[in-house]
């Protein structure tokens, strides 16, 4: 399935869906951060996705960091909440075009191996001075950011 996302771009289709999800930030021991080098769009992003019904947005993002990535972790804080409108995620698939819903999370690790999964074709812990080398989308980039600025209150957009 590929994706692609817009922001504030005319040519954007109209949004058919909103779905919770969750990104995660996870820091280890030695300040390196976790990152997925996705497959679906070929970006680097912190692992994370879909609220299944029956879960917490906490239990989300545990679990989707241990499919996305192998690791085991465990939720810390919030950095911010990602609502913005005029992000559409398209999936080219199904032709679901989906208004941003996203909470991103801080995490520490508690166990695992970095295993790429369907989902990521490398996880890596990166330097967080190394981060924003990387390839990403605007959006996961603003995230980034917001991370890295260690604000005293979350995002909220």
């Amino acid at each position: 399935m590929a994706r692609i996302d817009y922001y504030d771009d005319p040519q954007a289709p109209t949004a058919n869906s909103v779905v919770p999800s969750a990104n995660v930030v996870v820091v280890n021991d030695d300040g390196a951060v976790l990152v997925i080098h996705r497959t679906d769009n070929d970006n680097w992003a912190f692992p994370g996705g879909a609220m299944d019904l029956g879960e917490s947005l906490v239990t989300t993002a545990v679990r989707e960091v241990k499919e996305e990535t192998g690791i085991d972790c465990e939720v810390t804080g919030l950095v911010g909440i990602y609502t913005d409108p005029k992000h559409i995620i398209f999936y080219t698939s199904d032709g679901e075009a989906r208004q941003e819903f996203s909470v991103l999370f801080t995490a520490r690790p508690i166990g695992g191996t970095p295993t790429p999964s369907t989902e990521s074709r490398e996880v890596l812990w990166v330097p967080r001075e190394q981060i924003l080398d990387l390839n990403m989308d605007r959006s996961m980039r603003m995230r980034v950011q917001h991370y890295l600025e260690a604000r005293p209150e979350p995002y909220l957009g």
